[in-house]
């Protein structure tokens, strides 16, 4: 079965464009230009992707992002403008896995589609193994399902959130800089500017219920990077 995506995209013309393009590398894509209708229809297709603008008539891309990311299970790819810093945070914030600026050459998004795209789990995945499920304390997180609990509590992880969680607890007790982080969940080096390893941080913090002021789980080591503890988690 094809993969299917759906843009959220209220230029015609590029979204025509686009979907072509997707369409001729073996994508299922269907065209939403308004956010209110798209977040229905987000919620009742469950597409695997959906590619989503900022901004739209009805609903802008950010409502329509923190609307459906507690029932939607897939990934959502923001399109921001280029250069703005806000959007690309807020968007995150919202629950975003990933953000790209316009615009965007079709080959360079379909390379971060298929990218996404190789982080969800499949059908064929093989049952959880050992090497597969981490435990610290009350905490639980397992790759092969690709779910977390603490305390018995399930948390509820965008995509993104769960990858860097996984990868800060594969290395719990190693420091990891933001660089490290980049170059491991999106291919790309730390520009001295890139703000969303930043945000999934925070968000994460909030979910693990990790003191925002002091954190102890996962904890900031100034001019370094971030640090999964292997303790705390009682």
């Amino acid at each position: 079965m094809n993969t299917r995506i759906l843009l959220v995209e209220d230029d015609e013309r590029l979204a025509e464009l686009t979907a072509e393009y997707l369409t001729k590398n073996d994508l299922e894509v269907s065209i939403e230009p308004r956010g209110d209708v798209a977040e229905t229809r987000i919620l009742a297709e469950q597409p695997d992707l959906v590619i989503l603008d900022v901004m739209l008539p009805g609903k802008d891309g950010f409502e329509v992002c923190r609307a459906v990311r507690t029932q939607y299970r897939g990934v959502i790819l923001m399109l921001t403008a280029r250069d703005e810093d806000f959007d690309q945070i807020l968007g995150l914030e919202m629950g975003a896995d990933d953000y790209i600026a316009k615009p965007v050459q079709p080959r360079v998004l379909l390379a971060r589609i298929k990218a996404l795209l190789r982080r969800l789990p499949t059908p064929g995945d093989a049952p959880a193994g050992e090497a597969d499920n981490m435990v610290f304390g009350q905490f639980r997180i397992s790759q092969a399902t690709r779910t977390a609990s603490l305390a018995g509590e399930t948390i509820d992880l965008t995509t993104a959130e769960f990858d860097l969680l996984w990868l800060l607890a594969t290395h719990a007790g190693n420091v990891l800089s933001r660089d490290d982080l980049l170059q491991e969940l999106r291919g790309i080096g730390f520009d001295g500017l890139d703000r969303s390893i930043d945000a999934r941080i925070s968000r994460l913090r909030k979910k693990l219920n990790d003191d925002p002021d002091n954190p102890t789980r996962i904890k900031t080591v100034r001019g370094k990077g971030y640090l999964f503890s292997k303790h705390d988690w009682n």
